[in-house]
């Protein structure tokens, strides 16, 4: 006979297990209300971000309800920002890192963002993305990634690693067992990636091995499809690919957190109450829910879970295997008092980062002596779920001022021609010059393609800036910066200040 006290048991068990989210800078009295009852947590998006300080309230009312409540943000640092969504963030993101190759410096880096959340009350971040962005077509990892080859973003993820949990927060290595390789976006469809185990094992698992080593706490997982492991269920939903490879030949013993579950790669074909329960079934132990969740969701996710258990097709031991593990998450009482939060950036972090910047030769040279741009054109294009509406690169120091850095002069002066998808470049030949063309991602999107190719026919004072992640050849970018975030912007609209203001005979 069941127990009233072991159906409440089991009820608390499955709440701990469900991290949803929800909009606004208050947390709605349903969640602060599961809270209290065991809801394992909350993941928090831009939305849920006014001020430091209304950030700082937001997290104490949640711990308030529940002392050890997961408070997840994705904070990755560069282009993914959470924290800094207003303005962009002022760290180098994952690509830049790997360009410079600084492992000491990428563990400052993770070490500042760690810094930067345990000021406002937070507990993880999903983050560092440790996928191989080994297609330069991928629409969702690109920048976010430390590079394209095994060893560079296995010792990138590992130092981020340690920086980000010397400061007393969670990492989330992701997306297992990567999401580099692919051409689609889990949030909007499902990717195929079908290569074979030894090729992931040499490729795609590296970073995770060495994340494992540096003992992150959490990894996420991916909603790819890998038919040479599991042809029926995507990576999240696979107890071979999560319970036997993960826990079973890699030997992860922390928490397995599942990427969002209202993405179409998870619940696209099951719908969120199904993907929770296959979730868990899976191995995942801690459910991210997605984005403004509501009191019916969370209702039907917890009836799903409980009716899988009745039915036999969930065992009640995983869920309660889960919630211990989600549990030991809680920081234990003198975390505080031995983590690392300085927060120092390198003096020189500028020009490091400009360091890391591809330049064609002579590219720069077209700007020489002119003192100021006529025209900058702007590729517009859709960002991605991932990285949201976040103000980037040289458009972003204008957007969201910095009083002790102006925004640059070459930009505020300079005519800006909008292009986009629906808005292609009118006559090239009747813009003043000199020409910057300034996108991301340029090689995917045949309309930024089209605009750079007539610009290049007709004139030769044009310089294009890619601030993606390139194609391989560089044929579009004269010059790349791989990242768009603050620190960045900052990095590349000096050099290009410096640039207009180099003489002709000191440029050659």
């Amino acid at each position: 006979m069941t127990t009233d006290a072991a159906i409440g048991d089991l009820r608390r068990d499955i709440l701990t297990t469900l991290l949803p989210g929800f909009t606004g800078p208050r947390a709605p009295e349903w969640l602060l209300g599961l809270l209290a009852e065991g809801l394992g947590g909350v993941c928090l998006f831009a939305t849920n971000v006014r001020t430091p300080g209304r950030l700082r309230q937001l997290t104490a009312s949640l711990r308030g309800a529940n002392p050890n409540a997961v408070v997840a943000i994705d904070e990755e640092g560069g282009d993914v920002t959470r924290l800094f969504a207003d303005r962009g963030a002022p760290y180098p993101g994952n690509a830049v890192l790997g360009r410079i190759d600084d492992e000491s410096l990428t563990r400052e880096i993770g070490r500042a963002v760690g810094a930067a959340l345990v000021e406002v009350g937070c507990t993880m971040t999903f983050a560092p993305d440790a996928d191989i962005n080994s297609n330069p077509l991928n629409p969702v990892i690109g920048v976010r990634s430390f590079g394209a080859t095994p060893g560079l973003v296995a010792r990138h993820t590992a130092a981020w690693i340690e920086g980000v949990q010397s400061t007393g927060i969670a990492a989330s290595a992701k997306h297992f067992p990567g999401h580099g390789d692919t051409a689609t976006d889990s949030h909007l469809a499902l990717p195929v990636v079908d290569l074979p185990l030894e090729r992931l094992r040499e490729r795609e698992l590296a970073p995770f091995r060495a994340a494992i080593a540096a003992g992150t706490r959490t990894i996420m997982t991916s909603h790819i499809l890998l038919p040479q492991l599991d042809a029926e269920q995507p990576a999240t939903l696979s107890p071979r690919i999560l319970h036997g490879l993960l826990r079973g030949e890699l030997g992860f013993e922390g928490v397995i957190v599942s990427d969002a579950l209202d993405m179409a790669g998870a619940s696209g074909v099951h719908g969120i109450p199904e993907a929770a329960v296959r979730a868990l079934a899976a191995g995942c132990d801690l459910l991210c829910i997605g984005t403004g969740n509501t009191a019916d969701q969370l209702a039907e996710i917890v009836a799903a879970i409980e009716d899988a258990i009745e039915a036999g097709r969930l065992p009640a031991e995983r869920v309660t295997d889960a919630a211990a593990r989600v549990r030991a998450l809680a920081p234990a009482p003198d975390a505080e008092a031995e983590a690392d939060t300085s927060a120092a950036l390198p003096a020189d972090l500028g020009a490091r980062i400009a360091s890391s910047f591809h330049e064609a030769p002579g590219a720069l040279e077209r700007l020489a002596g002119a003192g100021r741009l006529g025209t900058v054109v702007r590729i517009d294009t859709a960002a991605n779920i991932a990285v949201g509406e976040v103000p980037w690169g040289p458009f972003a120091l204008v957007a969201a001022p910095d009083p002790s850095r102006p925004a640059p002069a070459w930009l505020t002066d300079a005519a800006i021609v909008p292009v986009d998808a629906s808005t292609p470049l009118a006559d090239p030949t009747g813009l003043a010059g000199p020409v910057l063309v300034v996108g991301k991602d340029l090689h995917r999107h045949p309309f930024a393609v089209d605009a750079i190719e007539r610009l290049r026919a007709v004139r030769d004072d044009v310089v294009t800036a890619d601030l993606g992640w390139p194609s391989d050849d560089l044929a579009l970018a004269d010059v790349a910066t791989f990242g768009a975030s603050r620190s960045v912007a900052e990095a590349f609209a000096e050099r290009i200040d410096g640039a207009l203001r180099t003489t002709p005979a000191e440029a050659s």
